[in-house]
């Protein structure tokens, strides 16, 4: 048994009205990365399959708040490839499967994801400066707490705080599965050598899933809409600069997150990058990052310092990421057209 001499402090009871007071915004709202491009399915299925190569490996993990009693923590792991039917030429299809696995607070309050994704990308005119692409993603989502690791008013008696007394709830249930459909649409062009810019529209949770813990069936989770925008434009030999900008809109909740990032090409045949910069989410974080590409191995890491009313709480710390994509690609041998003749003849 669990007990407890006093009430809980002034502090707890602060930091546990906010989370109330915000617990529709952290229900409502998707899972989110600062990195959000490095998530990149979970940004835009229509991303699925689209890279210079044949399969592709990504991990991302985030850890949020960890100077405050309820910390967040989310991974997420993918795996795409690209595929061609006999009779396909220079289009593609893409397929790939991702998982989610959210956890915060005290009470566990938890998500698990699993999706299955496919894309097909067209190359719009011959030389491939506009690229068009469009995906579905399907899954299922699990969603629930610890019951267990509840406290609640009644449950302090006379000063004292026993475990085995009636809470006064009453849950229906602790967990809840839901299906999940997901689509999205990009589009392409390059300029020049090095130069490109890239726009990205996905709609996640079109069927709109019913949540909740009490059989309410008024209670869904927000269908989300996320424009994103990508540019990429050579300013010398070996230095780039990137220019990002996502705005996601869900129920009555925005997030806007503009960035930029300096990419300097450290060889001429560009095996290996670096990368720099910063990005900001309205109202909430300024945010650095960093990133190292060698070949076909890009690790990436960002640090979120927290700006928002929160930050009595936090000490400005909010949250870090880290991330490692890898890709595969076979190395095709030449065949020359024509028959090459002996030395000898």
């Amino acid at each position: 048994m669990q007990t407890k001499s006093t009430y809980p402090s002034i502090k707890a009871v602060i930091l546990s009205a906010f989370l109330i007071l915000n617990s529709a915004f952290l229900i409502c709202q998707d899972i989110h990365f600062s990195q959000y491009g490095a998530s990149y399915m979970n940004l835009n299925p229509a991303f699925t399959g689209f890279f210079d190569g044949d399969y592709r490996l990504n991990g991302i993990y985030r850890s949020q708040w960890t100077s405050v009693p309820v910390p967040y923590k989310t991974i997420s792991f993918a795996g795409d490839g690209r595929f061609k039917t006999k009779n396909m030429k220079s289009d593609c299809f893409g397929g790939g499967i991702l998982f989610n696995n959210d956890k915060a607070g005290d009470t566990q309050y938890g998500t698990n994801q699993i999706y299955l994704s496919g894309s097909y990308i067209k190359k719009v005119n011959k030389d491939s400066t506009l690229l068009w692409g469009s995906g579905i993603m399907l899954g299922v989502s699990s969603i629930g707490f610890n019951y267990s690791k509840m406290t609640f008013d009644d449950q302090y008696q006379n000063g004292t705080y026993n475990s085995a007394a009636s809470t006064g709830e009453n849950f229906s249930r602790n967990a809840n599965t839901y299906l999940d459909v997901n689509l999205g649409t990009f589009i392409q062009y390059t300029f020049k050598q090095r130069a490109y810019v890239q726009y990205g529209l996905s709609y996640l949770h079109l069927n709109s899933p019913r949540l909740s813990f009490q059989n309410n069936t008024n209670i869904k989770i927000d269908s989300k809409l996320t424009n994103f925008i990508h540019v990429n434009y050579p300013i010398a030999d070996q230095l780039d600069v990137v220019a990002e900008l996502m705005i996601s809109t869900q129920g009555k909740y925005k997030e806007i997150m503009p960035g930029a990032l300096l990419k300097y090409n450290m060889d001429p045949t560009r095996d290996q990058i670096l990368l720099a910069g910063v990005y900001y989410r309205l109202k909430d974080a300024a945010i650095a990052r960093v990133g190292y590409n060698y070949k076909t191995t890009t690790v990436g890491f960002s640090y979120d310092m927290n700006i928002s009313k929160f930050i009595a709480a936090t000490n400005q710390r909010g949250a870090f990421e880290i991330y490692i994509t890898h890709i595969f690609k076979k190395i095709i041998p030449f065949v020359p057209k024509t028959r090459v003749c002996p030395v000898f003849m």
